[in-house]
Order: C-alpha cells, then sequence, then structure tokens
C-alpha cells in the first residue's frame, strides 16, 4: 500500500503562483511514477501531469502546459506541482496518484487538496 498525502492548495487570484506537495509513505521504497489530477465542480477529472520514476520524463495536459510544473525529490518520497500564471479555469480539487510506471494504471490516490483563483 502506497499513502498519498496533498498539501499546499488555498485561495488565490488569477496570475498567482502556488506549489501542491504529495508526500508519499507506506509502500513507497522504490521509484513510483507519479500523476497530478483535477477535478472541478460538475466536470470530469482531469490529467495534469506525470512523471516517471527517476524523474526524467515529464507530460503534461495541453491546459497546463507552460505554465505548470511537476518535479519529485525521491530523497523526500515528494512530488510537487508548480503552477504559475493561474487562472480561474484552473479551480479544481487536485489529486495526486502513484502507479508502477508511466504505462500503468494509477493505482494509489490521495484524498485532495482544494485550489481555488479567484478573477
Amino acid at each position: 500500500q502506497v499513502q498519498l498525502v496533498e498539501s499546499g492548495g488555498g485561495l488565490v487570484q488569477a496570475g498567482d503562483s502556488l506549489r501542491l506537495s504529495c508526500a508519499a509513505s507506506g509502500r513507497a521504497r522504490g521509484m513510483y511514477a507519479m500523476g497530478w489530477f483535477r477535478q472541478a465542480p460538475g466536470k470530469e477529472r482531469e490529467f495534469v501531469a506525470s512523471i516517471s520514476g527517476s524523474g526524467g520524463s515529464t507530460y503534461y495536459g495541453d491546459s497546463v502546459k507552460g505554465r505548470f510544473t511537476i518535479s519529485r525529490d525521491n530523497a523526500k518520497n515528494t512530488v510537487y506541482l508548480q503552477m504559475n500564471s493561474l487562472k480561474p479555469d484552473d479551480t479544481a480539487v487536485y489529486s495526486c496518484a502513484a502507479g508502477l510506471s508511466l504505462g500503468s494504471p494509477f493505482d494509489y490516490w490521495g484524498q485532495g487538496t482544494q485550489v481555488t483563483v479567484s478573477s
């Protein structure tokens, strides 16, 4: 089992930046692929970004490319999502997820953290 806990959400204004963190514990040995997803009220869950276990490969959803950066610190078992130039459309609950590899399903999910961007 892998436990994931997100933090760093909050209320910001459009144009501001925010950094989310996802701390992994439990069977967090080894390097799981990690991802960030978001879900806004009334909308389906949306892929935001993912990163390989080594951190050497990253992928982004079209709506966040050029504004968000995913990174990881394996020594701390933590993944980050740096969000810049935030827009009201970025308002959602952001959740992190872990899987054996980028090509595998994400089997473990955190509870999520709310990000609200005011105009």
